[in-house]
């Protein structure tokens, strides 16, 4: 999602003060959504609505895109089908209904809603057959959540400030922490190559904090095998967001460069990098980052695309 084309300037940041210095998650009308290839040239407009139109990610045949949008007057969400443009809205609970992701099957869909009473993590059934809250409890964040490859679990990141990685049976149940300690890490935005063996992450001490000296974020990752973690980039624009291709090749992220933020692609063969887009939007490095340092991007079912969000709008990116 993007919102370059709202106008040249970033949209203004919210005067925090007024809601008691709490983070806050500005829904600008700019936003779409596009298209464009991995070397940042966009190839399509997917979305033209003067909402907020953002948080996009694929179906795993590459087929539809599910998206958060307020076009209706609340937060929800909606499933595009990317060769008509024809879409449909599949929530109607007031609230938030966003950070949603296809199960590796296509049939159900996991996403962060605040309908309990608080935020929790819950799927449904794309049929409608079947729903299920995977989470329970009204005093948690869940910041983004992800399915395993095999599609029986669910790794979210869970927490009030310093949050940690859970993991969770897609049935539901009580779940286990997989990341403890140090108690003031903060691990968020989880995601999985095709073996499933490995969990990537952004990771960064302390929760947030206003004008911040850089890095602040780095990309690591969790064995599930061995319990074992190890960081995996040394950027001083720090690292966050990371998105891996269904073949394991690619990894894409956001950095920052100077006083703007791109796209990063790497080659997780042999570790070489290149810019895949730049600018793209701002970063939610000096805030809480509620929804993630940058909106979620996913890969084509090919691996020669990755659909990404900035200036308001959503793009498909080329490798």
């Amino acid at each position: 999602a993007s919102t370059h084309l709202g106008g040249d300037e970033c949209p203004p940041v919210p005067d925090r003060k007024k809601y008691g210095n709490k983070y806050i998650w500005p829904l600008y009308a700019s936003y779409d959504i596009f298209m464009a290839d991995l070397t940042g040239k966009i190839v399509k407009q997917l979305t033209h609505s003067s909402f907020y139109d953002a948080e996009a990610t694929l179906s795993p045949d590459g087929k539809k895109m599910i998206y958060t949008s307020t076009k209706d007057g609340d937060i929800e969400l909606y499933i595009m089908d990317l060769k008509t443009g024809q879409e449909k809205r599949i929530t109607h609970t007031i609230g938030y209904d966003g950070g949603a992701w296809f199960s590796p099957d296509g049939k159900k869909l996991l996403f962060v809603t605040d309908r309990s009473g608080g935020e929790n993590v819950w799927w449904f059934a794309l049929d409608r057959s079947d729903s299920l809250q995977v989470t329970k409890g009204n005093t948690d964040h869940y910041q983004s959540a992800e399915w395993t490859p095999d599609g029986n679990y669910i790794v979210a990141s869970r927490g009030v400030r310093n949050l940690k990685l859970w993991i969770f049976h897609s049935d539901g149940g009580s779940g286990a922490q997989l990341i403890s300690k140090p108690d003031n890490l903060k691990t968020v935005e989880p995601a999985f190559g095709p073996e499933g063996r490995y969990i990537w992450y952004a990771q960064r001490t302390s929760a947030w904090n206003y004008n911040a000296m850089l890095p602040q974020y780095q990309i690591a990752n969790y064995d599930r095998e061995t319990g074992e973690t190890e960081v995996r980039t040394a950027r001083y624009g720090s690292a966050f967001t990371p998105t891996l291709s269904p073949d394991g090749a690619w990894m894409v992220y956001g950095s920052r460069y100077n006083d703007q933020t791109g796209l990063i692609l790497r080659d997780l063969k042999s570790n070489e990098e290149r810019w895949l887009a730049y600018p793209v939007q701002r970063d939610e490095q000096e805030s809480i980052a509620p929804l993630g340092v940058l909106p979620a991007m996913s890969f084509t079912p090919d691996s020669k695309q990755i659909v990404a969000s900035y200036g308001g709008k959503i793009y498909s990116i080329p490798v």
